[in-house]
């Protein structure tokens, strides 16, 4: 298991805010972070942006994906990650 610490820091502002978080994750997020750099088709700060939105959404959804929030969402996703999948391996 790894751990990351994930930091957002408000910019353009005279006081800006931050918000910091620890997460664990089973994958090695700055692995997945360079493969969709490289694979994914996309611009590199949008692809970096998808592997960390992903990561930080994905396990959450898993874990509690008959939660009402997630309940309709959650094939949609899933189909999604396997597109995505097939999309980075084809490369």
């Amino acid at each position: 298991m790894k751990t990351y610490t994930i930091t957002i820091e408000e910019q353009n502002i005279d006081t800006p805010k931050t918000l910091t978080f620890e997460m664990q994750d089973r994958e090695d997020l700055l692995a997945i972070v360079e493969t969709l750099n490289a694979k994914s088709g996309l611009a590199e700060n949008e692809a970096t942006r998808l592997a960390v939105a992903l990561r930080l959404m994905g396990p959450v959804m898993m874990k509690d994906r008959k939660h009402p929030l997630f309940a309709n969402f959650f094939p949609h996703f899933k189909d999604f990650m396997t597109n995505l999948k097939k999309t980075v391996k084809s490369k």
